[in-house]
């Protein structure tokens, strides 16, 4: 499918004609680099998959199991230094996690040249705080989290294809919701619409992509909790951010002094999720992070 871009783009760059399939594409030619993650998408949703093999498929990949570690012994989970076992920490993350994980390593959103600024910092401020308030809203925090670590998947990967143009769009428009308007504008298609017919495709469940594609109508309650996630992302990762009042993004579920304690968890927990899912080494890296010390 060819989306013809809208008119009236503000960018200087002569808008690139956008081709969906020729995007998806080009994400199963990056899997072929990252056979165990493929292989762990394509399989962590089917009934007969169980810890044991999807831990055996995950030895595989020894930075991919990692950082499954890492994040089990993450003080999200609560199970700090006592997750030895691959098998056991993907009971602890969960399917979903694990699967999304393998999303973030074959799609390559854990090579930051790749990205677009700030990208983690804003992905990792959506997760905890998509987590955070799932339960006002009726939804599994694990599930919530892997909405808010692959939300931000479709910027990634029109950056990708449209480096300069993009930097455009995101230097012009300092609001999510803005920035959405000109990704359409420019490419007919935005950056969570993306997400979700990426997401779809590989069959990840309607839970998680029915948020991306309401989250611009105030009156669809189905995307009010990722609403009030890029509304803490913003005020946490956007210098001069005018606050959009939280009642009126939810409909009235949340109010402003429900999300004061959500601000102070992300901001104290972001930099350890973020490490987790990059990867990248911390002061606590004792069995989670050594493969000698693990069992499977």
């Amino acid at each position: 499918m060819t989306v013809t871009p809208f008119p009236g783009t503000e960018t200087a760059a002569p808008a690139p004609l956008f081709d969906i399939e020729k995007v998806l594409a080009s994400i199963d030619r990056m899997a072929a680099q990252r056979p165990v993650a493929a292989q762990i998408v394509s399989v962590a949703n089917s009934d007969e998959t169980s810890a044991k093999v999807l831990a055996r498929i995950l030895a595989s990949d020894i930075a991919l199991a990692s950082r499954v570690m890492k994040l089990a012994n993450s003080a999200y989970f609560g199970m700090r230094g006592r997750v030895t076992s691959l098998q056991f920490a993907v009971t602890v993350v969960g399917f979903t996690t694990v699967r999304t994980m393998a999303t973030v390593a074959l799609t390559n959103l854990d090579d930051e040249s790749r990205l677009p600024e700030n990208f983690w910092d804003v992905t990792t401020s959506l997760a905890l705080a998509s987590s955070t308030l799932a339960p006002r809203f009726g939804e599994r925090p694990q599930d919530s989290l892997c909405l808010g670590l692959l939300a931000q998947m479709g910027s990634a990967l029109l950056h990708h294809n449209d480096p300069d143009g993009y930097a455009e769009i995101v230097e012009a428009e300092p609001t999510y919701r803005g920035r959405r308007s000109a990704e359409t504008r420019r490419y007919g298609i935005n950056s969570l619409r993306l997400t979700s017919v990426a997401l779809d495709q590989w069959g990840f469940p309607a839970s998680l992509t029915t948020p991306l594609n309401e989250v611009d109508d105030l009156q669809a309650q189905g995307g009010a909790l990722l609403r009030a996630a890029f509304e803490v992302a913003a005020r946490l990762t956007t210098e001069d951010y005018e606050e959009v009042p939280i009642v009126r993004l939810t409909g009235g579920r949340l109010r402003e002094d429900d999300i004061v304690p959500v601000l102070d968890q992300v901001r104290a927990e972001a930099a350890e999720l973020r490490r987790a899912m990059l990867g990248e080494p911390s002061e606590a890296d004792d069995p989670e992070s050594n493969p000698d010390d693990w069992t499977f």
